[in-house]
């Protein structure tokens, strides 16, 4: 370099007019107008015009430059006149005008799309990634990601929280999602695993008497390909001591409404909402429900066992149920989109799908012959449907008709434009249930993990009846979107042995897994719990993008692949060797 820099091209302003200047960036365009050249050069903090007149020494070499060649320019600060100022730009008032220049790095044409919005299809975008993130869209991202990480930090430690590191290389205890293995050289035949959550350690930091712990820490799950998830992400990691679910609220949403506060101006009301899960489910088909627009769920099965309409009666003798949502101003649909409609409930499991138009008070449907007016008004009134909206009702198990009723509450939403997007709306889900059932494995699993504590009504039934069993777990939805989740833990000994009981797990394997956490539960622990952010789906919803890839600097693909650099790859067979590893495929 020739010189130092003196300022951004974000920096320079009316104010700086007749000082001298020395800016650094990348060719954005170059504009040539009869005898001048125009430059607009670009850099993460904004973009400054540069102007290269004919008698300058910079000009013969202005010309050679092209999109992405690296430059400096040493010049006057000028005000550009009252027609040419570009209010769009911060530094649109003024341009530089160049005495000098230093062309420090030429560049081949971008095979991507660097500025503007981006066209480029992701794949390539993931490939050429260190172009990609020229693009002031990604470098927003990145910068309200680092934002938010600041805030995070600053307010754990306002509130007396220590910052502790946990080990990235530990026992694999394999529940859940499929562990990372990595191999050891010198214990051969052994293995780490990278953890898939800071679970254990944050619960044995209690126990070590650091009552409030928090980390900003990468997580790595094994997990099957899906579209928005990444083999490796980073957690907002947080456990507390001595206290109950309401303390645990009491912080995150302190938390949330600084972040939302300090990086989009919105100041959130708390408390914030919540529900339980068992209404979630009833309401929302799901346990983390999007809130921003209504089209809510509707049961029908007393009001169903009342009608002739055969193909009600008969799902209700099966012990089915009969359930239903508004689409609002729907009514006009045609028979071509209630077909799609209703073969996109079948793929979701359903049978079929019951559409009805709803005109002047009452239906305007083929099954009127089935129903009485009363039982037509009925429906009508406990939908609060109006003229031109349709009904639309599934006959199935509890499990598929909500289940898919939820899905078409989202299609519509989107399809139908509902959803207000600058709008936030949080809520928590509570009272979860403390195990699921796998029909994989034919037993019962944690839904969360199996360290949540049950409630203490619920204790009794554990062996007997694990279905009826309800976790002190709670989840932290944001539009649709669960951002955050954790429980209060198991903090006896007795009870933990009883929920590996539950869980199947027997106690020699849960000695074998668990024996640290056992051993150390019997040398005095405290009441304790925690939760997790997802820390990438948060500045996803942050920023306003729709996957985790645009707020990550260098993320996998769905199918967990860096095309930027190509790992996974292979090695070599003298690495192999030294690991006690045999390559059979």
């Amino acid at each position: 370099m020739k010189w130092k820099r003196t300022h951004t091209c974000g920096d320079l302003t009316s104010r700086q007019v007749g000082t001298e200047a020395v800016l650094m960036g990348w060719v954005e365009k170059r504009r040539d107008h009869g005898g001048l050249i125009f430059i607009d050069l670009r850099d993460r903090y904004g973009i400054t015009q540069i102007r290269i007149d004919p008698s300058s020494a910079a000009y013969e070499e202005a010309k050679k430059l092209r999109s992405e060649y690296v430059v400096g320019f040493k010049g006057r600060v000028e005000r550009r006149p009252d027609s040419m100022e570009n209010k769009n730009l911060r530094t649109g008032e003024i341009e530089l005008v160049a005495a000098e220049i230093d062309l420090m790095s030429t560049a081949q044409t971008p095979p991507i799309q660097i500025s503007g919005k981006v066209s480029s299809s992701e794949d390539l975008r993931l490939k050429y990634r260190y172009l990609d993130l020229r693009n002031p869209q990604m470098q927003h991202n990145l910068i309200v990601r680092h934002q938010a990480a600041q805030i995070v930090r600053n307010y754990f430690s306002e509130k007396n929280f220590v910052e502790i590191e946990t080990p990235y290389l530990m026992k694999s205890t394999p529940e859940g999602a499929r562990d990372f293995l990595v191999p050891s050289r010198i214990w051969k035949g052994r293995f780490f695993a990278l953890p898939q959550s800071p679970q254990t350690y944050k619960q044995l930091l209690m126990m070590s008497g650091f009552d409030r712990y928090f980390q900003i820490v990468r997580c790595f799950r094994d997990e099957d390909l899906r579209a928005d998830r990444q083999p490796e992400f980073t957690q907002i990691d947080v456990e507390m001591s001595f206290v109950d679910e309401e303390d645990i609220f009491v912080v995150v949403e302190s938390l949330v409404q600084r972040i939302f506060k300090q990086i989009l101006d919105i100041d959130l009301s708390l408390p914030l909402p919540r529900l339980s899960y068992s209404d979630a489910i009833a309401r929302y088909g799901c346990d983390k429900p999007d809130l921003r627009f209504g089209a809510e769920i509707h049961s029908f099965s007393d009001w169903a066992k009342k009608v002739e309409f055969q193909v009600f009666r008969d799902n209700l003798e099966r012990g089915g149920v009969i359930a239903g949502i508004c689409a609002k101003q729907c009514g006009g649909y045609s028979r071509k989109q209630i077909d799609q409609l209703t073969e996109q409930a079948k793929n979701l499991g359903a049978k079929g799908l019951v559409a009805i138009k709803i005109k002047e008070n009452d239906w305007d449907s083929g099954l009127n012959k089935y129903f009485t007016p009363a039982q037509r008004s009925a429906l009508i009134q406990e939908m609060n449907a109006q003229e031109g909206d349709l009904l639309l009702l599934v006959a199935d198990t509890e499990e598929v008709t909500l289940h898919v009723l939820g899905e078409l509450r989202l299609l519509l939403a989107k399809q139908e434009k509902w959803i207000d997007g600058n709008r936030f709306q949080f809520t928590w889900v509570v009272d979860f249930p403390l195990f699921e059932y796998s029909q994989e494995e034919e037993r019962y699993v944690a839904r969360h993990h199996p360290f949540t504590s049950p409630k203490a009504e619920d204790v009794s039934r554990l062996q007997e009846h694990p279905d009826k069993v309800r976790a002190r777990a709670y989840d932290l939805v944001l539009n649709g979107s669960e951002i955050a989740g954790g429980s209060i833990r198991i903090s006896d000994q007795k009870l933990q042995s009883d929920m590996f009981q539950a869980l199947g797990i027997s106690e020699s394997e849960a000695r074998d897994k668990f024996g640290f956490l056992l051993d150390a539960l019997a040398f005095g622990t405290p009441p304790h719990g925690g939760i997790a952010f997802g820390f990438d789906r948060l500045v996803m919803l942050l920023t306003g993008t729709t996957s985790i890839r645009e707020v990550i600097a260098f993320p996998k693909t769905a199918s967990a692949m860096s095309l930027m650099d190509g790992a996974p790859s292979q090695v070599s067979e003298k690495q192999l060797l030294e690991l006690g590893i045999k390559r059979i495929v």
